[in-house]
């Protein structure tokens, strides 16, 4: 080793490289938590942390080169990835607004409970599986989305405000391939459907099995709300139901059960076990 390296490896730390350091790596440790927050993408935030990790060593032991050509991937991929997921971003951001995220960087989180509305559930779940059903027998597509605890109002600007009751022959009239709201979700929220032609960011993940446009939009919805959405596919009349991230098929004789089971989940606390709640179980290996 000639006399060269002896001195790059051997570089003494200043106060300015220790406090350059520090800096730096609060940032992004703050960034990082931010970003986990919003967005909640494992093989991201690895990416993230190996890139910033990588960025401090090269600055540090000045070698240019490698912390500029690291710096471009960081913030060409942040930049591809935050325009893609751009739903996710301003969802949180809505609801951290209106304090209902509270900004909950550290696991605090505000009481978001809101007036109930007391209507006949058990009638409105009657008619959902009336015209799941009917939909199902027909193959005709179709997405439905029941807001629970967490809003839906930034989503549902995208589509057409409907607040009208919920209606079997409604929801089969919208569905309907000939009409202008057949494309995109409709979102219930109690016994209303809110709105009707509601377009998901659908999910990034990589999914086992064949997913068509409807069932990954339902999918991206699910994991980044504690909604739960019903999908029927065009193709085969196959009914599913996504929440929180999964996929699961229903046969029609049990679909009013297991819709009723999924409707009934709480959202558990983000610092309890995330198995606390059952859901139902059966999950198929693919869905069409």
């Amino acid at each position: 080793m000639n006399l060269q390296a002896i001195t790059f490896v051997q570089r003494q730390i200043s106060i300015n490289d220790i406090i350059g350091l520090s800096i730096a790596l609060i940032l992004f440790v703050l960034f990082d938590i931010i970003f986990a927050k919003i967005f909640n993408r494992k093989f991201v935030l690895l990416y993230l942390i190996s890139a910033e990790v990588i960025l401090m060593a090269s600055w540090y032991f000045g070698i240019d080169l490698l912390t500029i050509v690291t710096g471009i991937a960081l913030g060409v991929g942040l930049t591809f990835f935050l325009f893609a997921n751009m739903n996710e971003a301003r969802v949180f951001i809505a609801n951290s607004m209106k304090g209902k995220a509270s900004f909950q960087l550290f696991g605090h989180k505000k009481d978001e409970t809101k007036p109930e509305h007391i209507f006949d559930r058990e009638a409105m779940y009657k008619k959902i599986e009336t015209a799941v059903v009917t939909l199902s027998k027909q193959k005709i597509g179709a997405i439905i989305t029941f807001e629970k605890k967490d809003s839906l109002n930034d989503v549902i600007k995208s589509g057409t405000i409907l607040n009208a009751p919920v209606v079997p022959e409604l929801l089969l009239t919208i569905f309907y391939e000939g009409t202008r709201l057949h494309d995109g979700a409709v979102i219930i929220r109690d016994d209303k459907i809110l709105a009707a032609s509601v377009y998901f960011t659908p999910t990034t993940r990589p999914l086992t099995g064949k997913f068509g446009s409807r069932h990954r939009a339902a999918i991206g919805i699910s994991e980044i709300t504690d909604s739960v959405t019903v999908v029927v596919s065009e193709e085969t009349g196959r009914i599913s139901i996504a929440y929180d991230g999964e996929l699961q098929a229903v046969a029609p004789d049990t679909f009013l059960k297991v819709f009723e089971e999924y409707m009934a989940i709480a959202k558990a606390p983000e610092d309890e076990n995330e198995d606390s709640e059952p859901k139902p179980s059966d999950k198929p290996e693919e869905h069409k």
